[in-house]
């Protein structure tokens, strides 16, 4: 329960998220840029099919500096990730798939609950200190690793990029793709990640409160 709030409370900081990462800023060579990706450039993207304009009733976008909604953008992707990794972990459990082997001491893997509240309830203490370690290595590297390796999102660089060796895309799927078909595939992510958080808080809701999403059968 306490990393379902935890998660909660991320998907509530990345609300912003519905104010867009820029095809154009994809296209040119941003390490050469001192300042941030400005606002216009960032909210170009992506398109507005769905909506037919900029879905931000908040007035998110219009919060704080470049810097501010450079960061919001990075924090949506990030979170469109784990979000989008949250919902088919929760899916695969639900249906019964389960890795061999124990996932703790005495606790086999095939022995975890189905629903996922009641799956993360079964995890050892240990086990969350575990991958919230995890999680907190990764960000740290990640910052790192932009202020040394490339240009910061807050400078210049792309926002959403992951500077983590081997994380993401380890087979080098997207090596040889263009800027176009790069710009098109982060703009599917964030369409994807905001649809993945969609579908979380309604796994998330009729867990904690059957009933409350029509249509959503018990998991």
């Amino acid at each position: 329960m306490k990393l379902s709030t935890a998660l909660l409370a991320a998907m509530l900081a990345s609300a912003s998220a519905f104010a867009p990462l820029s095809p154009t800023s994809a296209r040119v060579d941003l390490s050469s840029m001192d300042a941030c990706v400005s606002k216009a450039e960032i909210l170009k993207s992506p398109d507005t099919t769905e909506m037919g304009k900029i879905w931000d009733p908040c007035g998110l976008a219009d919060f704080g500096s470049d810097e501010t909604l450079a960061w919001f953008r990075h924090s949506e992707i990030k979170h469109g990730r784990i979000v989008s990794s949250i919902f088919v972990g929760w899916s695969a459990v639900a249906a019964g798939i389960h890795l061999p082997g124990e996932l703790a001491h005495d606790l086999a893997f095939g022995d975890v609950p189905s629903k996922g509240l009641d799956a993360w309830a079964a995890v050892p203490g240990w086990g969350k200190a575990q991958l919230l370690l995890f999680a907190g290595l990764i960000e740290f590297h990640d910052e790192l690793f932009f202020s040394k390796r490339g240009t910061h999102y807050l400078k210049g660089g792309v926002p959403g990029k992951n500077m983590v060796p081997g994380l993401y895309d380890p087979l080098g799927l997207s090596k040889n793709k263009s800027p176009d078909q790069l710009a098109r595939g982060r703009d599917s992510e964030i369409k994807n990640g905001r649809l993945a958080m969609i579908g979380f808080m309604g796994l998330y809701c009729q867990a904690l409160i059957p009933g409350s999403v029509p249509l959503q059968p018990d998991c």
